[in-house]
């Protein structure tokens, strides 16, 4: 379980994505408020980074994950998965292209079983993949007031493209500053030496940002319907399932897996398909959902919601399509759920 270099103050402690860090700061309500109506600060140990070099890495990386590596400007990026030949998703990560070299961010968790599995497929081609290690790590900042937070300490995010990657100097310190996907909206990262982390963190917390912890976040997660590798997304599930439709581009060519991904394109649909439930009553917990693929329904993610009208319980994860359009009530071994389009429509 890896530490992260922040003083967190009077936040309570705890694991999150097999790292430690700051759970809350004493509300998660109002950090999550923070999120969704001003602007929050986290730092996120649970990221990696992994460096692709040699001379064939495009070329190679291309033919790896399921979107287009070759024809990524410099400083951009996209989202991926790592397929096994069944189709089956063994990964995902942002590829971005850093002109000299390819950076992988991912999950911690997936830097040493994805280097182990891309690995095997460098036969006679030139490319070497490197982990960042850990003296390198990330802040996030996220909601409708970041980009005016980042503006105050220093940094320009205006006219950002979604996945757009700048090299910054702030105060004598290197700076990497990513914006992050349309699917997270208002959401940026910074990449920098761990040493300088809290200096950093204090100095958006001084333009305005206000510190949040992984609970609030998780809240966040869930209400934008984003999934997580390992939880809602697992080696067993197919990429049009997920509905993950950034990961795939379906004119780049051969790559693995790629076979199964068209074949299901032809088609036309799958069985079962990645959506959001509303529970009226109680949330379900997982012994109330099925882990078989055949079944009805499947909870993956829950989060119980602050309103004005009281809590919101919802969740994410799967349902059967003929169920879906039978009607969007679902029974879950007895708890009552609504299948609802993501993400969330919440005040």
């Amino acid at each position: 379980m890896s530490q992260t270099a922040l003083h967190l103050g009077q936040a309570q402690i705890g694991a999150y994505n097999g790292a430690e860090t700051a759970l809350n700061f004493g509300s998660p309500a109002n950090e999550l408020a923070a999120l969704r109506k001003r602007c929050g600060v986290f730092a996120m140990p649970w990221r990696s980074q992994i460096s692709v070099t040699g001379k064939d890495r495009a070329r190679w990386l291309h033919n790896m994950v399921t979107n287009n590596v070759r024809d990524l400007g410099v400083h951009r990026g996209n989202y991926n998965f790592v397929l096994n030949a069944q189709g089956r998703i063994l990964g995902d990560m942002y590829i971005f292209n850093r002109g000299e070299s390819l950076l992988l961010e991912t999950d911690s968790r997936q830097v040493e079983p994805l280097i182990t599995v891309m690995k095997r497929y460098i036969i006679m081609d030139k490319v070497e993949m490197t982990p960042a290690g850990a003296s390198l790590t990330a802040l996030g900042i996220c909601g409708p007031e970041a980009s005016k937070v980042l503006l105050a300490a220093g940094i320009e995010a205006v006219n950002m493209a979604p996945l757009e990657m700048r090299d910054l100097t702030l105060d004598g310190l290197a700076i990497t500053f990513v914006a992050g996907p349309e699917k997270k909206p208002g959401w940026f990262e910074l990449w920098l030496d761990q040493a300088h982390a809290q200096e950093l963190r204090q100095k958006l917390i001084g333009a305005g940002a206000q510190p949040v912890g992984t609970e609030a976040l998780e809240m966040w997660r869930v209400l934008h319907g984003i999934p997580h590798y390992g939880q809602d997304i697992r080696e067993r599930d197919l990429p049009q399932e997920t509905a993950q439709t950034d990961a795939l581009n379906f004119t780049k060519g051969c790559y693995i897996g790629q076979e199964i991904v068209e074949r299901i394109r032809s088609r036309g649909h799958v069985h079962r398909q990645f959506t959001g439930f509303e529970f009226p009553g109680s949330i379900p917990t997982m012994e109330n959902t099925e882990a078989d693929r055949r079944a009805p329904a499947e909870i993956t993610s829950v989060a119980r919601i602050p309103t004005a009208a009281g809590e919101k319980n919802i969740g994410l994860g799967y349902c059967r399509r003929e169920v879906m359009e039978s009607g969007p009530q679902v029974d879950l071994n007895g708890v009552a759920a609504k299948v609802v389009d993501l993400p969330f429509e919440i005040q």
